[in-house]
C-alpha cells in the first residue's frame, strides 16, 4: 500500500520524520511549537532562523520558497533536522494539526 503524495518540494535537509503540520507566519508562533512540529512557512528569514535555533521543539521544516543553499537549509542540516524547501504552495495546501509525513532526502509530503 503506497502513500498518497500531498507535495512535491527541494530537498534541503535529509531526514524522514512524522508530525502535526503548524503554519507559521510571524516570529511569535515560533514559541507555540511543540516537539511533533513541523514547521510550516511561505519562507524563513533570518530572524525566523535565529529563534528556530533557541527553540529546536518541532520534527521538521516545509516551505513555500528558498532552496538547498538558503540560510533555513545550511541551519536545518547543521541541526540534522529534515527540511523540504520550494514546494511553492504548502502554506496553501497543508492545514494545521494535520499529520504528515515528510522525506528530507527525496523532497515529498506524504498523507
Amino acid at each position: 500500500m503506497s502513500q498518497e503524495i500531498i507535495l512535491k518540494g527541494i530537498p534541503a535537509s535529509p531526514g524522514l520524520t512524522q508530525g502535526k503540520v503548524k503554519i507559521i507566519n510571524f516570529l511569535e508562533e515560533i514559541d507555540e511549537l511543540a516537539k511533533e512540529n513541523i514547521i510550516v512557512a511561505s519562507f524563513l528569514t533570518p530572524d525566523f532562523v535565529s529563534l528556530i535555533k533557541k527553540n529546536l521543539q518541532f520534527s521538521g521544516i516545509i516551505t513555500d520558497k528558498g532552496g538547498a543553499t538558503c540560510h533555513a537549509a545550511i541551519v536545518a542540516r547543521e541541526f540534522k533536522i529534515p527540511y523540504i524547501a520550494g514546494t511553492v504552495y504548502a502554506t496553501k495546501k497543508l492545514k494545521d494539526d494535520i499529520i504528515v509525513t515528510m522525506d528530507g532526502e527525496g523532497g515529498i509530503v506524504y498523507k
